[in-house]
């Protein structure tokens, strides 16, 4: 039997995240108000609405995509998925701009062994069919291509449909143009900083900052910038999409004052150019101080204590591993010399670089994927 879901009905949500920062994300979307929030793997799961799919999109940090989950059916072999898909009423879904090959549609099948159809191609290939000869939509060649993606998940024989309603994905804010060697996503650096503590009401500071994602996404956060403000997203071209709900949504945010100071210094010059150019476009230039600076000559700035995080370069990912010791135990004696009284948060995929830096770490949660990478962020209390 077919299952659909209403255009005005209540459905599963699935935010997704990295692995590891699952239980961050949970934090951010109870302390937003979506309904029953659950953690699992790869992320987060609600239940709600068309309207719950378009706040989560413009205003949560962490997720990395909003997935609504608009239906389900069984099938047990090929040919079955394909006379059910048949079936399946894409057109409340899709809207008539795809209908009418306005638009263009690609599916990604993920399937698994408790299922009698394994193979995804296949499975891709026959909904694709489907959905074309019967409502005339419009195939991308590829994922990226794609206006609107389709993502089914074939578990235990019952074949779960789900849309991406985000589009591009969600750390794309709309004004990072220019990006330094292994950049930090926003997504990721919003749940850092959230791991950390961090609530918008203290200074930040970043020695090693790169295009300044740390530091442009923290005064976003102390400015109570709408997070997905400056893009578009894949919602607006389906048939559920409301324009004027979603422009009174955009309306009805509340911005804040700052007087919170943020602070970036970086060795590399360029970089320092790109991270006051993306925080012009971001619209928090005048909370934000850049200046070109190695880390052993780091001075502790004015005012009130606060939040020093930063991404350094690991083994892995950039340089020799020799050469990061003595950046990371330098790192480690500026914090031990001048920045009593602040916390410290650090991501790296080695232990003993962050063992070098001689700072008094807390035990760390879960790793974190990211670029491939097992990362851990370490954290320290109030140093003394």
């Amino acid at each position: 039997m077919t299952q659909s879901t209403p255009a005005n009905a209540t459905f599963d949500i699935f935010l997704s995240t990295v692995p590891g920062l699952e239980q961050v994300l949970l934090e951010e979307v109870i302390e937003s108000g979506f309904q029953n929030p659950v953690a699992t793997g790869g992320g987060v799961t609600i239940h709600g609405n068309w309207t719950d799919v378009w706040r989560a999109n413009l205003t949560l940090r962490g997720p990395s995509k909003v997935l609504a989950r608009i239906g389900e059916f069984r099938a047990f072999h090929l040919a079955q998925l394909d006379k059910r898909a048949r079936k399946f009423p894409w057109g409340d879904i899709l809207g008539q701009a795809i209908l009418d090959e306005e638009l263009s549609i690609k599916v990604e099948v993920n399937t698994n062994k408790k299922s009698k159809i394994y193979h995804a191609g296949a499975a891709v290939e026959r909904i694709e069919r489907a959905i074309h000869e019967e409502f005339g939509a419009k195939i991308a060649e590829g994922l990226e291509d794609a206006d609107i993606v389709i993502k089914v998940r074939i578990d235990d024989n019952n074949v779960h449909f789900s849309i991406d309603t985000s589009g591009e994905g969600l750390h794309k804010r709309g004004h990072k143009q220019a990006m330094g060697k292994a950049p930090m996503r926003e997504t990721m650096a919003a749940l850092a900083l959230r791991a950390c503590g961090y609530t918008g009401q203290e200074p930040v500071l970043d020695p090693m900052c790169g295009s300044g994602t740390f530091l442009i996404e923290a005064a976003e956060i102390s400015r109570n910038f709408m997070a997905g403000r400056a893009r578009s997203f894949a919602f607006e071209k389906l048939a559920t999409y409301d324009e004027v709900a979603v422009r009174r949504m955009r309306e009805a945010w509340k911005i804040r004052p700052s007087e919170q100071q943020f602070y970036g210094s970086d060795r590399n010059v360029n970089v320092i150019g790109f991270a006051k150019d993306n925080a012009t476009r971001a619209g928090v230039d005048a909370l934000c101080h850049f200046t070109p600076t190695q880390v052993s000559s780091l001075e502790r700035p004015d005012g009130p204590a606060g939040l020093v995080i930063v991404n350094p370069p690991y083994g892995a990912r950039i340089g020799k591993k020799k050469d990061l010791f003595a950046l990371y135990g330098s790192f480690g004696d500026v914090m031990r010399m001048k920045f009593k009284g602040w916390r410290v948060g650090m991501i790296t995929s080695d232990t003993q670089l962050a063992e070098a830096t001689k700072l008094p770490w807390l035990p760390t949660e879960a790793p974190i994927a990211h670029g491939g990478l097992k990362v851990k962020l370490f954290k320290t209390d109030i140093l003394r």
